[in-house]
């Protein structure tokens, strides 16, 4: 029981608490325990689907930035090379350098990125 009393009108007022009212029985309790475990499972599938979803989602991304980089360098040495159809030899190899420098860190990302992504599993 509690009680409360207000000095300045000199009331007071009583409320009884009883613990057992609105209280889960220990039935209803072990049944939402067991939901729980039931539904952690579908929880967990749905997690793993998620995620394996926003993995391939990431992997594409990455292999279209990389190929639109590969296309802008491409596009860029044709364009030189249709510019420049009279350059001497030793502008063509330096051409054909820089455009092998800046080719090459991009292969290196798309067999970095290869190898990071999903794999093939054997399965006998």
């Amino acid at each position: 029981m509690v009680s409360a009393f207000d000095r300045t009108t000199g009331r007071s007022n009583k409320i009884t608490i009883t613990i057992d009212k609105d209280r889960l029985s220990k039935e209803e309790i072990e049944r939402m325990v067991a939901d729980a475990e039931k539904y952690r499972a579908e929880d967990e599938k749905v997690s793993r689907r998620i995620l394996a979803r926003y993995d391939l989602g990431s992997y594409v991304n990455n292999l279209r930035n990389i190929l639109q980089e590969f296309e802008n360098v491409i596009q860029e040495a044709i364009t030189w090379l249709e510019n420049n159809q009279e350059a001497e030899k030793e502008e063509y190899e330096h051409k054909q350098k820089s455009v092998e420098e800046t080719i090459n860190p991009i292969m290196i990302k798309l067999n970095d990125n290869c190898t990071d992504g999903p794999t093939i599993e054997e399965v006998d």
